[in-house]
């Protein structure tokens, strides 16, 4: 098959919503937890974070941004400056799911989902008790993106709390152990397999291909 930019733009919504999500491949799935000025936690599921540097270690995230409808996550982080953010497990990944559902600003999902929350070490922002990686967010920057009105939310981690079993002799987060999940499109979830492990790449010793 072949798609034009205009083909593109022609396809219904959710079609088009399904490509476009589903052409980028599996992403990671995480449940982003906030607080509001007024106590109110918040909780949403978020495919699009992304590590942007180690030192200082920096991960951030793509919002939609929209004068129509209410932004609770983005709201309270930029009241607040503090979030956090889970890793989903297949143990809970339905419960995750269903955090996307549009409540009011005074209801929250880890109520309504059956989602317990946690607070850690005085952490201001909420996480989510069973979630095996759990990130303790301080807000840098608030980015404008232009071509679509969404927006770039670029945190510090301030705090990391998971179990030894999960970390791997070399420091890499074990996956697949933690029963961690992905996401392919708008709603399909995928199991994680290690199948091949290199070693960091230079050139006295890139392979003979």
């Amino acid at each position: 098959m072949f798609f034009s930019s205009s083909d593109i733009s022609n396809l219904d919504k959710i079609d088009r919503l399904k490509l476009i999500n589903s052409i980028t491949g599996l992403k990671p799935a995480n449940l982003i937890g906030t607080k509001s000025l007024n106590g109110n936690t918040n909780l949403a599921i978020f495919s699009s974070i992304v590590h942007i540097g180690s030192n200082p270690p920096l991960i951030a995230f793509v919002t939609r941004t929209s004068k129509k409808v209410s932004r609770h996550t983005l709201e309270n982080i930029i009241k607040t400056k503090k979030y956090t953010i889970n890793q989903i497990q297949k143990n809970f990944v339905k419960k995750a799911h269903y955090t996307s559902a549009k409540f009011e600003e005074n209801i929250s999902e880890f109520e309504m989902c059956k989602i317990e929350e946690e607070f850690i070490d005085d952490f201001y922002a909420p996480f989510v008790k069973e979630s095996n990686l759990k990130l303790g967010m301080e807000l840098k920057e608030v980015i404008p993106i232009k071509s679509n009105e969404s927006t770039l939310v670029v945190g510090e981690v301030m705090l990391i709390n998971t179990k030894k079993e999960y970390l791997k002799d070399n420091f890499m987060f074990d996956l697949e152990k933690a029963n961690s999940v992905a996401i392919g499109g708008l709603n399909e979830y995928f199991t994680i397999s290690n199948f091949a492990n290199f070693p960091h790449v230079k050139l006295d010793n890139f392979p003979n291909f």
